[in-house]
Protein backbone atom coordinates (compact mmCIF):
# COMPACT_ATOMS: atom_id res chain seq x y z
CA UNK A 1 0.00 0.00 0.00
CA UNK A 2 1.86 3.43 -0.91
CA UNK A 3 1.38 6.12 1.16
CA UNK A 4 -1.42 9.13 -0.68
CA UNK A 5 -2.47 11.90 0.43
CA UNK A 6 -6.08 13.04 0.84
CA UNK A 7 -7.81 16.23 -0.03
CA UNK A 8 -11.85 17.20 1.43
CA UNK A 9 -12.58 15.97 -1.84
CA UNK A 10 -11.30 12.37 -1.60
CA UNK A 11 -13.27 12.20 1.72
CA UNK A 12 -16.24 12.98 0.08
CA UNK A 13 -15.94 10.74 -2.95
CA UNK A 14 -15.28 8.09 -0.17
CA UNK A 15 -18.50 9.19 2.18
CA UNK A 16 -20.62 9.09 -0.77
CA UNK A 17 -19.54 5.82 -1.98
CA UNK A 18 -19.81 4.49 1.53
CA UNK A 19 -23.58 5.52 1.31
CA UNK A 20 -24.24 4.08 -1.96
CA UNK A 21 -21.34 2.18 -3.46
CA UNK A 22 -22.84 1.75 -6.43
CA UNK A 23 -23.47 5.41 -7.67
CA UNK A 24 -22.02 6.24 -10.69
CA UNK A 25 -19.05 8.67 -11.49
CA UNK A 26 -21.25 10.66 -13.35
CA UNK A 27 -23.81 11.09 -10.42
CA UNK A 28 -20.79 11.59 -7.99
CA UNK A 29 -19.57 14.24 -10.20
CA UNK A 30 -22.44 16.48 -10.79
CA UNK A 31 -22.83 16.07 -7.13
CA UNK A 32 -19.78 17.44 -6.70
CA UNK A 33 -19.81 19.78 -9.38
CA UNK A 34 -16.30 17.94 -11.08
CA UNK A 35 -15.65 16.23 -14.26
CA UNK A 36 -16.61 12.52 -14.10
CA UNK A 37 -12.95 12.10 -15.47
CA UNK A 38 -11.84 14.09 -12.23
CA UNK A 39 -13.93 11.71 -10.13
CA UNK A 40 -12.89 8.70 -11.64
CA UNK A 41 -9.17 9.11 -11.37
CA UNK A 42 -9.68 9.61 -7.55
CA UNK A 43 -11.30 6.41 -7.05
CA UNK A 44 -9.04 4.81 -8.81
CA UNK A 45 -6.30 6.13 -6.90
CA UNK A 46 -8.06 5.15 -3.80
CA UNK A 47 -8.10 1.80 -5.20
CA UNK A 48 -4.78 1.51 -5.92
CA UNK A 49 -3.32 2.48 -3.03
CA UNK A 50 -5.74 0.25 -0.58
CA UNK A 51 -7.24 2.90 0.68
CA UNK A 52 -10.53 1.88 -0.66
CA UNK A 53 -12.66 -1.23 -1.82
CA UNK A 54 -15.86 -1.39 -3.19
CA UNK A 55 -18.22 -4.16 -2.65
CA UNK A 56 -21.10 -5.81 -1.99
CA UNK A 57 -22.29 -6.62 2.00
CA UNK A 58 -24.59 -9.32 2.84
CA UNK A 59 -26.30 -10.17 6.22
CA UNK A 60 -23.78 -13.71 6.36
CA UNK A 61 -26.82 -15.44 8.34
CA UNK A 62 -29.14 -14.11 5.77
CA UNK A 63 -27.40 -15.82 3.30
CA UNK A 64 -26.71 -19.54 4.49
CA UNK A 65 -23.63 -18.83 6.71
CA UNK A 66 -24.88 -20.06 9.82
CA UNK A 67 -22.15 -19.32 12.26
CA UNK A 68 -20.84 -15.64 12.65
CA UNK A 69 -18.16 -15.68 15.41
CA UNK A 70 -15.66 -13.57 17.42
CA UNK A 71 -12.75 -15.08 18.88
CA UNK A 72 -10.47 -13.35 21.57
CA UNK A 73 -7.07 -15.03 21.12
CA UNK A 74 -4.22 -15.09 23.74
CA UNK A 75 -0.93 -15.53 21.98
CA UNK A 76 2.53 -15.79 22.95
CA UNK A 77 4.95 -12.50 23.37
CA UNK A 78 6.36 -10.90 20.62
CA UNK A 79 4.23 -12.59 18.22
CA UNK A 80 0.66 -11.15 17.92
CA UNK A 81 1.60 -9.23 14.73
CA UNK A 82 2.48 -13.18 13.35
CA UNK A 83 -0.93 -14.68 14.05
CA UNK A 84 -2.53 -11.86 12.62
CA UNK A 85 -0.46 -12.06 9.09
CA UNK A 86 -1.49 -16.01 9.43
CA UNK A 87 -4.73 -15.19 10.25
CA UNK A 88 -6.13 -12.49 7.14
CA UNK A 89 -5.01 -15.65 5.16
CA UNK A 90 -7.78 -17.83 6.14
CA UNK A 91 -10.48 -17.29 3.81
CA UNK A 92 -13.15 -17.71 6.51
CA UNK A 93 -11.91 -14.49 8.63
CA UNK A 94 -13.76 -10.82 7.80
CA UNK A 95 -11.80 -8.98 10.64
CA UNK A 96 -8.63 -9.81 12.29
CA UNK A 97 -7.26 -7.00 14.59
CA UNK A 98 -4.44 -7.10 17.26
CA UNK A 99 -5.67 -5.13 21.07
CA UNK A 100 -4.97 -4.47 24.38
CA UNK A 101 -6.82 -6.04 27.37
CA UNK A 102 -7.79 -9.10 27.82
CA UNK A 103 -6.65 -10.70 24.26
CA UNK A 104 -3.73 -10.34 22.16
CA UNK A 105 -5.53 -11.07 18.67
CA UNK A 106 -9.40 -10.71 18.01
CA UNK A 107 -10.81 -11.93 14.49
CA UNK A 108 -14.46 -12.82 13.08
CA UNK A 109 -14.56 -15.48 11.17
CA UNK A 110 -18.57 -16.52 9.37
CA UNK A 111 -18.65 -20.23 8.85
CA UNK A 112 -21.28 -22.24 6.98
CA UNK A 113 -22.20 -24.67 10.29
CA UNK A 114 -20.96 -25.89 13.09
CA UNK A 115 -18.80 -28.39 10.87
CA UNK A 116 -17.12 -26.16 9.13
CA UNK A 117 -16.37 -24.04 12.21
CA UNK A 118 -15.19 -26.99 14.35
CA UNK A 119 -12.69 -27.71 11.24
CA UNK A 120 -11.55 -24.31 11.41
CA UNK A 121 -10.65 -23.98 14.25
CA UNK A 122 -9.30 -27.70 15.15
CA UNK A 123 -7.32 -27.84 12.26
CA UNK A 124 -6.38 -24.68 11.07
CA UNK A 125 -6.87 -21.63 13.75
CA UNK A 126 -5.21 -23.39 16.75
CA UNK A 127 -2.64 -24.63 14.70
CA UNK A 128 -0.69 -21.17 13.90
CA UNK A 129 2.08 -20.41 15.64
CA UNK A 130 2.14 -18.20 18.74
CA UNK A 131 -1.59 -19.17 19.78
CA UNK A 132 -1.71 -19.98 23.28
CA UNK A 133 -5.52 -19.65 23.64
CA UNK A 134 -8.92 -19.22 21.76
CA UNK A 135 -12.44 -18.00 23.17
CA UNK A 136 -15.39 -18.02 20.80
CA UNK A 137 -18.45 -15.88 20.75
CA UNK A 138 -21.26 -16.57 18.51
CA UNK A 139 -23.48 -14.15 16.56
CA UNK A 140 -26.98 -14.75 17.54
CA UNK A 141 -28.13 -12.07 15.18
CA UNK A 142 -27.09 -9.41 12.98
CA UNK A 143 -28.45 -6.19 14.67
CA UNK A 144 -26.22 -3.50 12.60
CA UNK A 145 -23.77 -4.51 10.03
CA UNK A 146 -22.14 -0.88 8.41
CA UNK A 147 -19.19 0.69 7.05
CA UNK A 148 -19.81 4.03 6.21
CA UNK A 149 -17.72 5.24 8.89
CA UNK A 150 -14.69 6.89 8.99
CA UNK A 151 -15.00 9.78 7.00
CA UNK A 152 -16.94 12.28 9.21
CA UNK A 153 -20.93 12.92 8.47
CA UNK A 154 -21.93 11.43 5.42
CA UNK A 155 -24.71 13.84 4.83
CA UNK A 156 -22.36 16.35 4.18
CA UNK A 157 -21.49 14.79 1.31
CA UNK A 158 -25.09 14.95 0.06
CA UNK A 159 -26.03 18.82 0.54
CA UNK A 160 -29.11 18.52 -2.48
CA UNK A 161 -30.52 15.67 -0.65
CA UNK A 162 -30.29 18.13 2.53
CA UNK A 163 -32.41 20.67 0.93
CA UNK A 164 -35.24 18.51 -0.12
CA UNK A 165 -35.38 16.65 3.15
CA UNK A 166 -35.46 20.18 4.85
CA UNK A 167 -38.36 21.73 2.19
CA UNK A 168 -39.81 18.42 2.79
CA UNK A 169 -40.27 18.94 6.23
CA UNK A 170 -40.99 22.89 6.04
CA UNK A 171 -44.07 22.03 3.94
CA UNK A 172 -45.28 19.25 6.16
CA UNK A 173 -44.92 21.76 8.95
CA UNK A 174 -47.04 24.54 6.84
CA UNK A 175 -49.48 21.89 5.80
Amino acid sequence: MQAIGFDSVDLKVIAILQADGRRSYTAIAEELDLPASSVRYRVQRLIDSGFLQIVGIADPLAIGFEHLAMIGIRTQPATARAVCRALKELPETSYVIMTAGHYDVMAEVICRDVRHFSELMAERLQTIPGIVSTESFFALEVHKLAYGWGVGNVETAFPERRARESATTTQEADG
